[in-house]
């Protein structure tokens, strides 16, 4: 998975500190074609909302928020034909923003 440096900026309000932020190539591509802002999911990952998660998995986040010891995952649904992953490692060091097919 090829990722680069990306200058997003971090929320304020923010239940996590992301760490380093970078996208991949895809998410990059699309945000440079005007396809996709990648900004409001990245707040939402933050704040705890995981997206499109099943009751399984939003409570594996909420384990992992309090415990610090796993990852973090976030799927969003942006457009019927596009989902946005975001991934904060488990210490917190690095969050990718990704696509499915990246993974």
């Amino acid at each position: 998975m090829a990722a680069q440096a990306s200058p997003i900026s971090q929320a304020t309000s923010r239940r996590f500190s992301p760490g380093q932020t970078v996208m991949t190539c895809g998410v990059d591509a699309l945000v440079q074609q005007g396809r996709l802002n990648p900004i409001p999911y990245l707040f939402r990952h933050l704040n705890g909302d995981w997206g499109d998660l099943d009751d399984y998995d939003r409570r594996q986040n909420d384990a992992a928020l309090k415990s610090g010891e796993d990852r973090l995952f976030s799927s969003y649904q942006v457009m019927p034909n596009l989902k946005l992953w975001i991934i904060t490692e488990w210490d917190r060091s690095v969050t990718t923003l990704l696509l499915p097919s990246e993974y």
